[in-house]
């Protein structure tokens, strides 16, 4: 169940990607999903090795760094961020037996890796495995992937954390279910699976110790989970707010002062870009204490971990209300269908609605910063 061999793939530049998939981006709108050659220049740009460790080819990249590159992405497109996002499944897979996950990133670690994980369906255990059958919404990314999971409970089996059972992509089948005024371009489709038998080793209990103790790997994996969708919402926010600067910044056509002389487009501007600062920067900076701490610490403290999981929640918050500030500041342009500022708002606000990243993630953090219960699996 090897993955596929590497594609061979002309070096681009990250800015000429950027420029590419920012022309695009109405293209996306369209197919509903980012396509294969965009995934690949994914690939090139060392999207899913990011947390591959280097032993299997990979690049054992700090979280803050890869953040940095979705963020950069999510500005030219934010469905294309999105579906870039799910290189941390690299991280995800860990949790697998050594010897699977050699398999899967020795042979290519630009290996993609999608799944829908909820609800968990019935599987059966028989000769060879666990014969799985099913469908299941929101697979982000099936489009382009190699490997695809999906979330499975074992007859018998009495665990509350779900099972993935991983298998080839062309093993599943992918029913057009997605069809979305935000994130559109994500391919979030269903995935179908009919009587597939899994092998034992090619599944892991989402949220189980990794089987290796690389650094990337004793990062918080539900935070990490939670950052790397939190700042599509900042690339979005970045995106809607250079439009305003530029455009602003242009005479009017009327010989009107231009937008950006007037003091209440400043005074909004000067508020949207600083909640958009205050966000990123406690983001970015709550990232690299941790990564720093698990220099001589084997895992997290439970505050930081607690701050992780904030600062995600206010990156998607605060980048949705930037987002939409932007948008207030458009004019009637802005509602025209496709506009760039109408499209970062929705966006932004889609991250926003993630169950990871949703208002009741606030209380969560609350609750563990008071010591008391939170919802389960928080933080």
């Amino acid at each position: 169940m090897n993955a596929q061999a590497p594609v061979a793939q002309k070096p681009e530049t990250k800015d000429a990607v950027l420029d590419s998939i920012r022309a695009r981006a109405t293209e996306f709108q369209s197919l509903r999903h980012i396509p294969q050659d965009v995934v690949n220049q994914f690939k090139a740009l060392g999207v899913y090795r990011a947390f591959v460790p280097e032993r299997f080819g990979g690049s054992d990249m700090p979280p803050s760094a890869f953040c940095r590159l979705i963020e950069d992405i999510s500005a030219a497109d934010a469905s294309a961020g999105w579906v870039a996002s799910f290189g941390v499944s690299a991280t995800y897979l860990a949790t697998l037996p050594v010897e699977t996950y050699t398999k899967i990133f020795k042979t290519n670690p630009d290996t993609v890796f999608a799944g829908a994980m909820f609800p968990p369906q019935t599987a059966k255990s028989v000769d060879g495995g666990y014969e799985v059958r099913g469908q299941w919404p929101w697979g982000s990314g099936i489009m382009g992937a190699d490997l695809a999971g999906a979330g499975i409970k074992v007859e018998g089996n009495d665990t509350k954390l779900p099972l993935i059972a991983i298998m080839p992509r062309e093993k599943v089948e992918v029913v057009d279910t997605w069809n979305t005024v935000g994130l559109a371009a994500t391919g979030s489709h269903d995935i179908k699976v009919d009587g597939v038998v899994v092998p034992p080793e090619w599944t892991f209990v989402r949220g189980a110790k990794p089987s290796m103790d690389d650094k990337q790997f004793r990062y918080p994996s539900m935070a990490l989970a939670s950052q790397v969708l939190a700042v599509v919402a900042l690339g979005a926010a970045r995106a809607a707010l250079d439009y305003i600067h530029e455009s602003a910044s242009r005479q009017s056509v009327t010989g009107a002062p231009k937008p950006g002389a007037r003091p209440y487009l400043q005074a909004e501007y000067a508020k949207a870009r600083g909640l958009y600062l205050g966000a990123r920067a406690a983001f970015y900076d709550t990232q690299d204490e941790a990564w720093a701490q698990l220099d001589h610490n084997e895992v997290v403290d439970r505050d930081l971990h607690v701050r992780l999981r904030l600062v995600a929640s206010k990156a998607a918050r605060d980048g949705a209300e930037a987002a939409r500030m932007a948008f207030a500041l458009g004019g009637s342009n802005a509602i025209e269908q496709g506009h760039p500022l109408i499209r970062n708002m929705i966006d932004a606000a889609s991250v926003a609605q993630h169950a990871f990243l949703s208002e009741g993630t606030f209380t969560g953090a609350g609750a563990a910063m008071f010591d008391e219960p939170t919802m389960p699996g928080y933080p």
